[in-house]
């Protein structure tokens, strides 16, 4: 049998725990301890001594302390982006693993918040029907708040939500990335610039969502940090969907905010373009939710094959 070289770091494979990149890869994205205790069922002492044994491993700082803040430095941003290749990766093979004994059924209740339920779920609902033919898929479609509402009274198995509150009682994992643009209609009378300051958008004419959205809490956050308060918007209407409010935009000289992803074919055809608004971003993630305790099953299934698939999202 011939010599392989093994290197002596390989040695430590086991010491670094699919678990291990996962507590760490927590704390990175809530840039907090706290929260990720919290997320992974475990002591916060716990979560301090799986990412100490990282920087041991690696001989350098992951995370820097700014006051009351922690911030990733650069090797714990290079950790980050490895990190979360390699979680995806083993996703994906134990996904791919268990479609080669393909017997799931039973009932699906799925629920989404309006924005994932219009522009994200069809095309991976229609993926999902044809590779499980035998599992019967629900949807209930409302704003953020009331999916969360239908999740804790067990109308829905499974919540997709957009937003960024996050209450104690359900189970909070990551599926996309998705930014909130400021747009107007190309032929808008309105003399409005590419760039706009904050003070230029408390006076202009602006239609939003509606109360209980998650898009308007991400507005309401972003604006909080640069001390505005929402009321100090010139809000002419809250509307109850993105679609409502691209149809609106497209009748009157009134500008609004909603997600990139539901503006493709208008930005392709010129019916409306993005306003930038300076020192202004509006980020937010798309995720799933659980009722804390429940694991495994279809909701399960569901959320390994949308992670499979965001790449084509």
């Amino acid at each position: 049998m011939p010599w392989v070289y093994v290197p002596k770091s390989w040695n430590n494979i086991h010491a670094m725990s699919d678990f291990r990149l996962k507590v760490f890869c927590c704390v990175a994205r809530n840039l907090s301890y706290t929260k990720a205790a919290q997320e992974l069922f475990i002591s916060q002492p716990a979560v301090t001594k799986h990412v100490k044994e990282l920087e041991n491993h690696y001989q350098t700082r992951l995370f820097e302390r700014l006051g009351s803040r922690i911030e990733l430095t650069h090797a714990g941003r290079l950790l980050l982006d490895h990190c979360e290749a390699i979680l995806e990766a083993y996703n994906r093979l134990e996904f791919e693993m268990n479609l080669l004994r393909n017997e799931y059924s039973g009932e699906l209740r799925l629920g989404a918040s309006t924005t994932i339920a219009q522009y994200v779920l069809p095309p991976l609902l229609a993926q999902f029907i044809e590779k499980f033919p035998h599992i019967t898929v629900s949807m209930f479609n409302g704003n953020s708040r009331e999916v969360e509402v239908a999740l804790q009274e067990h109308r829905i198995d499974l919540a997709l939500l957009e937003g960024s509150s996050r209450l104690p009682s359900l189970k909070y994992a990551h599926f996309l990335d998705d930014e909130l643009v400021m747009v107007m209609r190309t032929k808008s009378r309105l003399a409005v610039a590419e760039e706009i300051s904050l003070n230029e958008l408390q006076r202009l004419p602006l239609v939003l969502r509606e109360i209980g959205s998650g898009t308007l809490d991400v507005i309401e956050k972003a604006l909080a940090a640069h001390n505005i308060r929402l009321s100090a918007l010139n809000v002419l209407l809250y509307l109850g969907g993105t679609e409502s409010i691209k149809h609106f935009l497209e009748c009157t000289d009134c500008l609004g905010i909603v997600s990139i992803r539901s503006i493709s074919n208008e930005l392709a055809t010129g019916k409306l373009r993005v306003i930038e608004i300076k020192d202004l971003t509006m980020n937010r993630e798309f995720c799933f939710a659980r009722l804390q305790g429940q694991d495994g099953g279809l909701p399960s299934i569901f959320m390994n094959f949308a992670l499979h698939e965001r790449k084509n999202l």
